[in-house]
């Protein structure tokens, strides 16, 4: 992977990412400030730099596939896919795939959830690449990651656009997973 701090506009870069995301006080419920991904994903230039940017880290890493859960994840993770020239799995909530599935219980910052995969669509060994919008505890990407080995891929790293530092999800992907953790915009979370 690389390190793309380097980049002769990377601050400018990321700070323009940075103020791209709105934050909302209050949602989804009260003492929650939302870092909304979406502004960003409106703004052409944003939308952009953004997969520029992963596309920079990850370019050298042979990615054979790009796993992301519904329904922001998609939005990176395909374009993303379609820059690397890898395939692309969708990871999704129970009933949504029509094949074989396996799915992994997760819990997350409001409740509980399920997430499902095909079986079929991670081979032995190929190397994967997670990506979503937002890193906070860690409950979905975890989950994806045991349904990504529990195929048998190998996961070369995990890649968000935000990350809420203060919740310690990529110290938990780290750790308790031994994965590499990228992401693009830090924001202080709660």
């Amino acid at each position: 992977m690389n390190d793309i701090s380097a980049l002769p506009t990377y601050e400018a870069d990321l700070a323009y990412l940075q103020q791209s995301i709105r934050s909302i006080p209050d949602y989804p419920k009260t003492g929650i400030l939302f870092r909304d991904v979406t502004s960003l994903c409106e703004d052409k230039k944003a939308f952009n730099l953004t997969i520029d940017m992963l596309y920079e880290i990850y370019k050298d890493s042979a990615i054979d596939k790009i796993v992301a859960a519904e329904a922001r994840g998609f939005v990176f993770g395909a374009a993303l896919a379609n820059k690397l020239n890898c395939g692309f799995v969708m990871v999704r909530k129970p009933g949504k795939l029509p094949r074989e599935v396996i799915e992994e219980h997760y819990d997350l910052e409001y409740g509980q959830n399920t997430l499902q995969i095909h079986r079929d669509s991670i081979k032995q060994g190929e190397r994967i690449l997670i990506i979503d919008d937002l890193l906070a505890t860690a409950g979905t990407v975890s989950a994806m990651i045991k349904l990504v080995r529990r195929l048998g891929g190998e996961i070369v790293s995990t890649g968000f656009v935000i990350e809420l530092f203060d919740l310690g999800g990529a110290d938990k992907i780290r750790n308790e997973y031994h994965v590499d953790c990228r992401t693009l915009v830090r924001f202080p979370g709660h």
